[in-house]
């Protein structure tokens, strides 16, 4: 089976078009539905259901779809993987991280140990799911990861028991925003009255602030009238469509620290709607790259525990 061919059938699922799927694929569209019927005659079973409009999935095509997608990521992990252990040398340091730490952490902490060198850092990870970063660790496809920590967070866990070492670099907070209305005051507030339904941009499972919005959320004694619009794995996609004002959500501060400063966002809850956050650097104990430990004992002078 061709890889080519599952790439057609996720962008033919996605625009539920011939004409759309095979613009997206750069082929003709007698050349695309060729190759998905190829793919059909491949799996002996029809995949798409041609009789309806927009084009549907037949039942075996709903099933094929979902593993399509762990075959295209399984797929595009391996090929990183396999291109990273042939490009870095053996005293370069992978360096993993989510977008939101990328962004706000790269100046204080991952900026000058690539000007001290022996550090790459991989931007590919800045889209991973929680649970990636996990086994990226364990695999050593890198040799340090950036996260939040939570004890809600299940998916770090297994770093937890297994032979791993952290950092606490710093603290934060997770909070509630929302875009400010004209006064200054947010268009949406969980102070206000209790009973009239928020608008959420909430996280999807595959984010790791998932389990912290919904710790926060468990521990009210009153729970907001809220009602998820949105859900997306990315706290720089959550924060831009709270900055459009189409919702409330929950944000690390420092995040959102200038739309903070700037007016342009406000804290729309009090401190029952705050959760603290850390933010860890892990690393395999028994990882023995030369550079690692030199690169522990720097980041361990500015960081407030290990263990």
């Amino acid at each position: 089976m061709d890889i080519i061919w599952l790439r057609d059938f996720e962008a033919l699922t996605t625009h539920k078009n011939f004409s759309r799927a095979a613009e997206e694929r750069n082929v003709s569209q007698p050349a695309f539905s060729r190759r998905i019927r190829a793919l059909e005659d491949e799996v002996g079973v029809k995949l798409i259901n041609r009789q309806t409009f927009p084009l549907s999935l037949t039942p075996a095509g709903d099933v094929f779809l979902s593993q399509a997608k762990i075959i295209l990521r399984t797929y595009s992990e391996t090929l990183e993987r396999c291109q990273t252990i042939d490009a870095a040398g053996e005293n370069v340091i992978r360096f993993a991280s989510s977008q939101s730490l990328y962004m706000t952490h790269f100046r204080d902490h991952i900026e000058p140990l690539m000007e001290a060198g022996g550090l790459d850092v991989d931007l590919n990870s800045t889209s991973w799911a929680a649970d990636q970063f996990v086994t990226a660790l364990q695999q050593r496809y890198c040799d340090v990861i950036l996260t939040y920590w939570h004890p809600a967070m299940d998916f770090l866990s297994p770093l937890e028991v297994s032979k791993c070492d952290y950092l606490t670099l710093s603290e934060d907070e997770f909070i509630p925003v929302s875009k400010t209305d004209t006064d200054g005051s947010p268009l949406f507030d969980l102070r206000r009255d209790p009973k009239r339904q928020i608008p959420l941009l909430s996280y999807g499972s595959a984010s790791a602030l998932r389990s912290v919005l919904d710790h926060t959320l468990r521990q009210q004694i009153s729970p907001p009238n809220l009602l998820v619009v949105n859900q997306n794995s990315l706290a720089n996609s959550v924060k831009a469509m709270i900055l459009e004002g189409f919702g409330l959500g929950w944000l690390p501060r420092k995040l959102c620290e200038a739309e903070l400063t700037e007016g342009r966002l406000a804290v729309a809850g009090g401190e029952a709607f705050v959760t603290p956050l850390s933010v860890r650097l892990y690393r395999e104990t028994e990882n023995s790259k030369p550079t690692l430990n030199s690169l522990w004992r720097r980041m361990g002078d500015s960081a407030t525990s290990i263990s």
